[in-house]
């Protein structure tokens, strides 16, 4: 599966720190902790994996780990 070209991630990335500098003191603690889990997501952060086909034996270039990693909920996520 491709990865778009631009995630929320990499606008949280690069404009987090002015929205929380605008909006921080309205928002609640699970919405800071929430735009914190997105801003570490697929990042060194929450470490990595290779993959490989079991096919051919090619390996992929490393892939970082998901704050959600599919089936956890926001609750449970530990950033």
């Amino acid at each position: 599966m491709n990865r778009p070209a631009i995630e929320v991630a990499d606008i949280v990335r690069a404009k987090g720190r002015q929205f929380l500098e605008r909006f921080k003191t309205i928002l609640s603690f699970q919405q800071l902790k929430a735009i914190r889990a997105v801003e570490r997501c697929r990042t060194a952060a929450l470490g990595g994996h290779k993959d490989k086909c079991a096919d051919c034996q090619f390996e992929a270039p490393i892939s970082y780990n998901s704050c959600i990693m599919g089936s956890f909920s926001l609750r449970g996520v530990r950033c």
